[in-house]
């Protein structure tokens, strides 16, 4: 009998949720709780961390889990290390649900970074307006460089002041077309653009809508991670875990 877990928390995950429901298969859906208002789906759901790779195997072994399937963000790497530490201690199959990272194309103007630091690091000295792109979560690196006008976009109003006074915040839940983002660059004049290389489809139209604009782009690229097998498409990981992926077949 096939019981799985999803490690979730990202639009990716929510659609294998979808897929999981409809063929019928015994999942739990986990995921951290930063988002308040998460997108409805079908599975049992469970919101809150594990306690770490310890917790995680326990976990594992009280709900009778066959699979592990880590869905979570690309720079959700504490538990995606979890993850592989708990599948190996328990012996449980693991996959990655994740998406190919972006890569630059004729026209883009990209500025590498390793992490929020570097980026922060990587704006010009004089004061320009900013999109950042990065969470709510990763604000304070930025706070060094207070001279800059950030526009900031969330899914959750925050809960308390940010790091940067400076800043617009926009509420909006993603995602977002080509023609959104070009709007709000336009709209607030933006000259530079920070994001995480976050991969997909979801949440690329603010690098089409920069290369249209020719505006400079820091790319924070993705946090290393142990080596554990990988999927990109939903449809694959129900063939991973033996089901048809064909619904309604």
């Amino acid at each position: 009998m096939t019981r799985a877990l999803i490690l979730g928390g990202t639009g990716d995950a929510n659609r294998l949720a979808e897929l999981f429901a409809r063929a019928r298969i015994d999942a739990i859906y986990s995921y951290a709780g930063r988002t308040r208002i998460p997108l409805p789906h079908a599975l049992p759901t469970r919101i809150g961390g594990f306690g770490g790779p310890e917790g995680l195997a326990d976990f594992i072994g009280a709900e009778r889990i066959t699979h592990v399937v880590d869905a979570t963000h690309p720079f959700a790497a504490e538990m995606s290390r979890n993850a592989v530490a708990a599948c190996a201690a328990t012996r449980t199959p693991l996959i990655a649900l994740e998406r190919a990272p972006w890569t630059p194309v004729p026209g883009d103007n990209w500025i590498e970074a390793a992490d929020e630091p570097a980026a922060a690091a990587a704006l010009p000295e004089a004061p320009a307006r900013v999109f950042l792109a990065i969470g709510r979560q990763h604000l304070a690196a930025f706070a060094a460089r207070l001279q800059h006008a950030y526009t900031l976009r969330f899914v959750d109003a925050p809960d308390g002041p940010l790091p940067l006074p400076n800043a617009e915040v926009i509420v909006s839940r993603g995602p977002f077309t080509r023609e959104d983002d070009r709007e709000l660059m336009r709209a607030r004049g933006i000259q530079w653009v920070v994001s995480r290389n976050a991969g997909g489809d979801g949440a690329r139209a603010k690098i089409d809508a920069a290369r249209e604009f020719g505006l400079p782009v820091i790319m924070i690229a993705r946090p290393a991670l142990p080596e554990r097998p990988r999927l990109e498409r939903a449809e694959d990981v129900l063939s991973w875990l033996g089901h048809d992926a064909r619904l309604g077949a």
